[in-house]
């Protein structure tokens, strides 16, 4: 579609290093309260390239990559995956001078925000979990049908049929992945650092599952989650559907739940007015 490239899509916003114990890189943009949104296993901070504008109109938004991910630095790996992103979370909030921010993760960004949420809720005004990973009660698979698969040959094998493939998980209608999100994808899996952290991290989340043995939610878990909380979850979320982000919202005292329409693990990229519109109600208090 014309004009719906990365470049007019952050048109307005900047691109920022921040520097603390880690090296956190960030699409910035906007005033108001801070917004930070943070991407699943495996992506990066343009998996929001087309909410951090229309998003900024209410909120000084932060995309941010994770460590061992994009362009922030790679420390040597740890499977204590977990409560590490939460550090850098925590980090990268000090070295922004942010006391409190509102805060959506998508998929493991729902995991590090929910955990973030437990043992830190004094910075958190309010918490998005979109399509959340971290939850396994019985019953719910440990690994999404063809992620674990299709993310290793991403990294092992880096090409664009292997990157497109990898993405087109992500969306209900595989002709939704532009060409230039495959490109983008591409030049950081291929960057020699980056790939080999990737390479270690995939294989710890999604074939070994370290980190859902040690740091996987339990009840327990969500009834400590004390911020306000919307549930977001979407019509074909691989692997889990609407009944597992609902049954999460049940154990988060107070949470909201909702669903958006016709998209995969990705809503806020395929349903990026919809999403928008529903969050900043949620953030603003409107609902």
């Amino acid at each position: 579609m014309a004009g719906d490239t990365a470049w007019v899509h952050l048109l307005g916003g900047q691109i920022r290093y921040y520097e603390g114990k880690y090296r956190t890189r960030a699409l910035e943009a906007g005033d108001g309260e801070p917004l930070i949104l943070i991407h699943g296993v495996g992506g990066h901070a343009e998996s929001f390239v087309r909410n951090v504008m229309p998003l900024s109109q209410h909120f000084h938004v932060y995309a941010i990559d994770l460590i061992w991910h994009g362009l922030s630095s790679k420390p040597p790996f740890s499977m204590d995956t977990i409560p590490t992103f939460v550090e850098q979370v925590i980090d990268f909030m000090d070295a922004a001078g942010i006391d409190r921010a509102h805060l959506e993760g998508e998929s493991l960004g729902g995991w590090v925000g929910g955990w973030l949420a437990i043992q830190h809720p004094e910075r958190l005004r309010r918490l998005v979990l979109n399509t959340m990973a971290g939850w396994h009660p019985q019953g719910v698979a440990e690994t999404a049908p063809g992620l674990a698969e299709r993310s290793m040959a991403a990294v092992r094998s880096p090409d664009r049929e292997t990157i497109r493939k990898r993405l087109e998980w992500l969306v209900a209608d595989p002709a939704r992945m532009p060409d230039e999100m495959v490109e983008i994808r591409y030049r950081i899996y291929t960057e020699p650092e980056t790939n080999k952290a990737l390479q270690q991290l995939f294989h710890a989340h999604l074939v070994d599952q370290t980190p859902r043995r040690k740091y996987g939610f339990t009840e327990a878990d969500l009834g400590r989650i004390t911020v306000p909380t919307l549930v977001l979850w979407s019509e074909h979320n691989p692997g889990t559907g609407p009944d597992v982000g609902r049954d999460i919202a049940s154990k988060i005292p107070g949470a909201r739940f909702a669903t958006l329409a016709d998209c995969g693990h990705w809503p806020q990229f395929e349903k990026p007015a919809e999403h928008d519109e529903m969050i900043t109600r949620f953030l603003l208090g409107q609902e």
